[in-house]
């Protein structure tokens, strides 16, 4: 057997940034929603039908965002599902660098 060194390259911690995907921040967050979603589904031990009626949408809906098809959702629809879900949302807004101290957060619902 030869021994073969496969040469590891380090993330940019985005994977869709690293796959060269458009879009890649929103994308990204979109994902983390999504992840959160699903954390509360499991935590609150909801079906997938529980969760489309709550939220208002159908359950085939509910199965594709949580099977990662999600890049027609929007931002705002993602976080408007987690509020009817009993989420409180909180968006800080900062300087990007140099700035020591947040914005107020905004709140939603």
């Amino acid at each position: 057997m030869t021994d073969t060194v496969t040469p590891i390259e380090l993330g940019s911690g985005n994977v869709f940034a690293d796959l060269g995907m458009p879009d890649p921040e929103s994308h990204l967050l979109k994902a983390q929603l999504v992840a959160r979603f699903a954390s509360v589904l499991k935590d609150q031990g909801l079906t997938q039908a529980d969760a489309a009626q709550r939220v208002g949408v159908s359950q085939p809906d509910i199965s594709r965002l949580l099977r990662g098809q999600f890049r027609d959702i929007s931002v705002e629809r993602l976080l408007r599902m987690l509020v009817r879900l009993g989420c409180a949302v909180d968006i800080v807004v900062h300087p990007a660098s140099g700035g020591d101290e947040p914005a107020a957060p905004i709140s939603v619902g």
